[in-house]
């Protein structure tokens, strides 16, 4: 596998919990009760899957590698200040949650700002698989590929949180609320 098939591999999953987000803020727009715990695995998964992770591959191996043929830097700026968007609503969204589960009426602002993030992630995730696919085609070699893969994979604790995280997002798929139409 090549370090850009890893990071679509990490797509797949991440447009599974754009849609459980997705159903998350709609349920809580029409006043439907989501339990607290589920929320917050959510957040979990947006914390630790998609930034300390996902964010984390493209940040510290990929983008660098792919600006050090002088290529994409433009795009690679609009990622990381994505990026940090991304990060900025996730907060937000664990913020209000605690308020809520204080006792504060939270829920319009949890549903907002899952709703942010849905869409947030489909605009991002779409760009980025574009801009995978010249980087791929045009920039990196194999060897690159293999190299910034095999870099992906020697973090022992990141392949298992992966699974971990794939793992939740399946959890959240299973909830009744997740099956009603």
């Amino acid at each position: 596998m090549s370090a850009t098939n890893s990071l679509r591999q990490d797509h797949i999953q991440i447009r599974r919990l754009e849609k459980v987000i997705t159903k998350c803020y709609k349920e809580l727009y029409e006043g439907k009760d989501i339990s607290f715990s589920d929320i917050e695995q959510i957040t979990v998964i947006m914390a630790e899957f998609l930034d300390a992770i996902h964010y984390s591959k493209e940040e510290d191996a990929y983008f660098p590698c792919v600006a050090s043929y002088d290529s994409l830097k433009k795009e690679i700026r609009a990622f990381m200040i994505e990026h940090e968007f991304g990060r900025r609503i996730a907060r937000s969204v664990a913020t209000h949650l605690q308020r809520w589960k204080q006792g504060q009426d939270a829920r319009e602002p949890v549903a907002r700002f899952l709703r942010t993030y849905a869409i947030y992630l489909n605009d991002h995730i779409t760009k980025e698989e574009h801009f995978f696919d010249v980087a791929e085609k045009e920039i990196l070699s194999a060897e690159e590929e293999k190299m910034m893969y095999e870099e992906f994979r020697s973090v022992t604790a990141v392949t298992i949180k992966i699974d971990d995280m794939i793992k939740l997002i399946t959890l959240l798929e299973e909830k009744s609320w997740m099956k009603e139409s």
